[in-house]
């Protein structure tokens, strides 16, 4: 049976934490990639430390939001870290993802939805009339037509984003049962969310504050 994917998310600036949460990932039930966010692509060591690293699923969650030649500008500037995956932001249009799409190579280029710590509330707030299901429903037609290889979208969305783009869903909003939200707004256990339809999980704090112990209360949720 296929091993389920979980991308840690390394939140920090410390090579030496993310060194450890990489070592105390090599686990044989479950396939582990590492997710770096902005604040450690952004840190002193941060880029030079994912340029050595060989041999592990890495994902750049660069989130480019930009006009096309500048997204397109972005990814060339970061091929030398030949990073298996890079976000963008599908709100950024469509001719900025097929651009993006255009110099990705190898690098697989995942559309982002709207974030799971946004909600009805918080979508009104900035502007949007549309419900967040619509809105998702509506970038994930979006991001089939520019070709993207993935979409980011809340666990909550995977069914309907399954309708209309039929190749990886990667979820966030991700907690073990018991866990708080924290500052997630849509979010599922991890049974739940693979159940639904996901391809692989985003998972942070619920794995990272003890990580030995919580992989194996991951992996007795799985089972």
């Amino acid at each position: 049976m296929k091993k389920q994917r979980i991308f840690i998310a390394c939140d920090t600036t410390s090579v030496k934490k993310i060194k450890k949460i990489i070592k105390e990932t090599q686990n044989s039930k479950l396939s582990f990639g590492y997710k770096f966010g902005l604040q450690f692509l952004n840190s002193v060591n941060g880029r030079k430390f994912i340029s050595n690293l060989k041999n592990k699923i890495t994902f750049g969650d660069y989130k480019l939001a930009d006009i096309p030649n500048t997204c397109m500008s972005a990814i060339k500037s970061v091929r030398d870290l030949k990073l298996n995956y890079i976000t963008i932001h599908i709100s950024s249009g469509f001719k900025a993802l097929k651009a993006a799409k255009k110099v990705s190579g190898k690098t697989k280029l995942i559309g982002v939805t709207i974030l799971t710590s946004l909600d009805e509330k918080s979508l009104k707030e900035i502007g949007f009339e549309k419900s967040v299901k619509e809105l998702v429903l509506h970038q994930a037609r979006l991001a089939s037509k520019a070709k993207l290889d993935a979409i980011v979208c809340s666990p909550h969305e995977i069914k309907i984003v399954k309708k209309v783009f039929k190749k990886e869903i990667i979820t966030p909003g991700i907690r073990l049962p018991g866990d708080s939200k924290g500052d997630q707004k849509r979010v599922m256990t991890p049974k739940q969310a693979f159940q639904n339809g996901a391809t692989a999980l985003v998972m942070g704090r619920s794995l990272t504050g003890n990580i030995k112990k919580n992989i194996q209360k991951l992996i007795r949720e799985l089972n």
